[in-house]
């Protein structure tokens, strides 16, 4: 953060960043930075107020931070303003009663760099979410923005990008974990004058917004990724495919993608060179499924968002109207100028295994500190949980952790020591998907968990093969009865077996991972289940056993 407050700083006595992530905004940070601003125009100090993206701790907002001193204020309304105002007067005192407060101690934590929050955290993809000004292309210039770009354009063939981006060790962020740089370099070699490069911004899982933030807090990383991607591959056009429930990430893309055409980043002449491409954004209607690649690209096309059976799923050879597409995360895009100005042996020093990097996560449920992190791959549930997270509130006792969305897993309290990277969740049952991470305390009821996640993904199966369609419903339908108390002895091995059919033949990843609730559930939490069907009893006491 602070070499973008130096950059912004120049001869400001303060700079007062101000969240404007859709958290905070929804809880009245719009109106404190109108009035912030009026307050630091009606002064004689030079003071700077400023909007952000997303500072991460959203449970803890309307969030400020005041700099160069760090003094981080918390659930900050209308009528704080004034009091922040006269602090940052000659003489002015800190609002002691705005700091945030360590739930332990109670006691008052004035600098957000004191907060284990944040500073147990490796925040690189959000480095920056919190400190610019996501709608001023100015702020991204000065801490760095489009040097990639121009190290890539000016310095680099296309396959010298490739190479570094399969060297970093990169893999695709939005939950399969593809090798970027063979995926890219798969695009480049592939047949087709004309070729795409989109961005999958369709976030769809329940409680998941890291991507959301990513777009909302620093745009420009983004589409920076997009340019450098197409000059390595040879693409034209690129669409960012964002879902049309995130207005206000629609909003920043569409102001930065201007703001870079301004600047001669997008158009015909990249740079005053030869290299041309352009962006586009496409708002999605919000189904689940078109978070797929295949589903995504026939979305666009005007169909209905069906995937293609997998085995004729490449979409680097054929796909948007039939042409080569390279397809890639948010978050996935974001880390592309990092390397290029970084170099791959920086990047992949971070992360465990085959997992480089970072992961960002949405870390939401029975937890002390909810909120948007980033670790290094391989980081484990317990340091994420307890470390950053604060533990379980009210004294509870952790039960388990899902992880990937809901076709990931849910995983139990013993193996909190696991790390958290791709193949070690694979592993275990569950999966890394996009980054969403819900931890569930004592008063969980697994069976209820399974259901719950089950009833989400048969509503959005897009239903055009049978094992997903009348599958999923037959599941759920199992499921239902036994929180019922209705369940039969022989329904956990229907379960199984209903699990293994529609992993075996569905088409896609959607109907592949929907039954990885009900596996991790069984395989862990097998005797809640039992307790269910024969005692007719809850052993949470969340099902109403009475019917």
């Amino acid at each position: 953060m602070q070499k973008a407050i130096e950059a912004v700083m120049s001869d400001k006595q303060a700079v007062v960043l101000v969240c404007q992530g859709t958290g905070c905004a929804s809880g009245g940070a719009e109106e404190v930075l109108r009035g912030l601003k009026a307050g630091a125009e009606n002064s004689d100090e030079d003071v700077l107020v400023k909007r952000t993206g997303c500072h991460g701790f959203c449970q803890q907002g309307p969030l400020i931070v005041v700099e160069p001193d760090g003094l981080f204020y918390t659930k900050v309304k209308m009528e704080d303003v004034p009091e922040i105002i006269r602090s940052l007067m000659p003489g002015g005192k800190p609002v002691k009663r705005l700091f945030y407060r360590d739930p332990l101690t109670g006691h008052p934590v004035p600098h957000y760099h004191e907060i284990p929050f944040y500073n147990r955290q490796d925040r690189t993809i959000l480095k920056h979410c919190g400190s610019i000004d996501p709608e001023d292309i100015r702020d991204y210039l000065a801490i760095g923005g489009y040097e990639a770009l121009r190290n890539t354009v000016l310095k680099m063939t296309p396959e010298d990008v490739i190479s570094e981006i399969k060297q970093s060790g990169l893999r695709g962020l939005g939950g399969a974990g593809f090798p970027t740089g063979r995926k890219w370099e798969s695009c480049r070699n592939a047949q087709g004058g004309m070729k795409y490069v989109i961005c999958n911004a369709d976030e769809g899982d329940p409680g998941a917004f890291q991507d959301r933030s990513v777009m909302e807090g620093n745009p420009h990383s983004v589409i920076e990724g997009m340019i450098i991607a197409a000059y390595a591959t040879g693409a034209q056009n690129g669409l960012i495919y964002v879902r049309a429930e995130y207005p206000l990430a629609v909003s920043r893309l569409k102001i930065a993608i201007e703001q870079a055409r301004d600047e001669g980043f997008l158009g015909a002449h990249i740079l005053d060179g030869d290299f041309g491409f352009d962006i586009d954004i496409f708002q999605g209607a919000g189904a689940f499924v078109c978070g797929e690649s295949t589903a995504l690209v026939r979305s666009i096309e005007g169909k209905r968002g069906r995937p293609k059976p997998m085995p004729r799923a490449r979409t680097t050879e054929v796909g948007l109207w039939n042409r080569p597409t390279l397809l890639n995360n948010v978050k996935t895009y974001a880390n592309v100028p990092l390397i290029i100005m970084n170099g791959a042996e920086w990047f992949s020093q971070k992360g465990s295994g085959k997992s480089k990097g970072t992961a960002v996560f949405s870390l939401t449920g029975k937890v002390v500190n909810c909120g948007l992190i980033e670790v290094p791959m391989g980081a484990s549930l317990k340091h994420i949980i307890y470390d950053i997270g604060g533990g379980v509130p009210g004294g509870k006792a952790l039960k388990a952790v899902q992880t990937g969305g809901p076709s990931g897993g849910c995983l139990p309290a013993h193996l909190l020591d696991i790390p958290v990277d791709f193949d070690s969740l694979t592993k275990a049952g569950s999966i890394m998907g996009s980054g969403g991470l819900v931890v569930m305390d004592e008063d969980t009821c697994m069976v209820d968990v399974a259901r719950y996640f089950l009833d989400f993904n048969r509503r959005e199966s897009c239903g055009q093969c049978i094992p997903c369609r009348l599958g999923t419903r037959q599941m759920f339908e199992i499921l239902d009865d036994i929180t019922k108390g209705e369940g039969r002895p022989g329904d956990i091995d229907t379960l199984m077996s209903l699990s293994e059919a529609i992993k075996r033949s569905s088409i896609c990843g959607l109907g592949k991972t929907v039954p990885n609730p009900v596996l991790t559930t069984l395989r862990y939490f097998r005797d809640e289940y039992e307790a269910h069907i024969h005692e007719k009893r809850c052993p949470a006491g969340v099902c109403d056993m009475t019917c």
